[in-house]
């Protein structure tokens, strides 16, 4: 229990980090454009960063509630999952809007073949 335990956290930290730096592209971009929609982002980044920290010292203070339900720790672990999924997605549409690091790898794959 304790590896899932540690997962759970492991997954919130990384999403914290995800969600710094998107926070930080958006609000660089919001100081430059001004727009309802990067004020949104940011909030948005906010709400979840504070989730991820609250879960977190959920996780470490109440390690006893998930130590009898392993149902209970894998469902945690599964949505910590999920997050990180959506949020890695975000982030590199974010950092590449032009799509560039997608036809890299595209090109290398097509390159491969030849």
């Amino acid at each position: 229990m304790a590896f899932w335990m540690s997962s759970a956290v492991g997954l919130a930290v990384v999403n914290l980090f995800l969600l710094a730096v998107l926070g930080a592209v958006w609000l660089r971009n919001y100081r430059t454009f001004r727009t309802n929609l990067l004020l949104g982002l940011l909030l948005f980044a906010g709400v979840l960063a504070m989730e991820n920290l609250v879960a977190i010292g959920a996780y470490l203070s109440t390690e006893m509630v998930y130590a009898g339900g392993t149902r209970a720790m894998y469902a945690v672990v599964g949505l910590r999952a999920m997050q990180f999924l959506a949020l890695s997605f975000l982030t590199v549409v974010t950092l590449f809007p032009s799509g560039s690091i997608f036809r890299s790898v595209r090109e290398r794959a097509s390159g491969e073949r030849s």
